[in-house]
């Protein structure tokens, strides 16, 4: 799929992935809709693509309000706007041990990262079905494919991402309407700053910077990929732990004995 003129809905545009991807898309001649909660980090982000010569607007929303993807997609596509494509890229994480996570932080982790997706591809397939095209993007992680110790709740939110991307691709075929999920692996961005990035240094984790991530998502989507898992090793572990998960299990045993110092640090 060409990315020029199409119109793009981008979730979690305010930082990040998400922020790098918002100018990769641009520059390749689509239209971006940013959202996210931060109104003027997405303003500021939408001048400097306009600037830059590509074509953006702001939808601040709060995904994980009530009834807030399907409000999003209301105002995506008022008037009749045409609609193209939908990237949920916002997520939330937490790096730390499990009996250490409050049941309110697990609640905010869910509903961003898995239940805002399902609603956001809810509230949309109407719009792509009625018109007979679409493309819904889910931005998960290695960590979908691998569960990670200390990184528990995350790795299931990002397992049932993975999940649900599938199962909804094969249910639309043959509508017009394809689903893509990327799973990048560790990358340099706020949400991993603090006691995750020090842990992630003193085991020697692949990192990635946040350009190259969205670069690879938006070459994805111009290769109309299915799915498409990010970095070497990572992507063949993805493999050997659907195979063989013992042997990853001897491997992560070893990383997590070592990980677990700075989840205990909290900070």
């Amino acid at each position: 799929m060409q990315l020029k003129n199409q119109r793009v809905l981008l979730t979690g545009a305010s930082g990040g992935i998400g922020r790098e991807l918002a100018f990769e898309l641009a520059q390749h001649g689509a239209t971006v809709l940013l959202s996210g909660r931060k109104t003027l980090v997405l303003d500021n982000i939408a001048n400097a693509i306009i600037n830059l010569g590509g074509q953006a607007r702001i939808l601040p929303c709060d995904l994980s309000a009530a009834g807030g993807p399907q409000r999003l997609i209301e105002q995506a596509t008022r008037d009749g706007a045409t609609l193209d494509i939908v990237i949920s890229c916002a997520g939330i994480s937490h790096f730390g041990m499990t009996e250490d996570l409050g049941s309110e932080q697990l609640n905010q982790l869910l509903r961003t990262n898995v239940v805002a997706p399902m609603q956001l591809a809810q509230a949309v397939l109407p719009v792509f079905k009625a018109q007979g095209r679409g493309l819904i993007v889910n931005v998960g992680s290695i960590f979908g494919s691998i569960g990670f110790p200390c990184f528990s709740a995350y790795s299931a939110s990002k397992f049932a991402l993975r999940g649900f991307s599938e199962a909804l691709r094969r249910e639309l075929q043959g509508s017009g309407v394809d689903v893509l999920y990327v799973a990048p692996r560790y990358t340099r961005t706020a949400i991993n700053e603090g006691a995750v990035s020090r842990m992630a240094d003193a085991v020697a984790m692949k990192q990635d910077e946040p350009q190259r991530v969205a670069k690879a998502i938006a070459d994805a989507i111009r290769g109309n990929a299915r799915e498409r898992y990010l970095g070497w090793p990572e992507r063949f572990f993805v493999k050997l732990n659907a195979l063989f998960p013992r042997l990853v299990d001897k491997g992560l045993r070893e990383q997590g004995r070592r990980m677990r110092p700075f989840a205990l640090s909290g900070s």
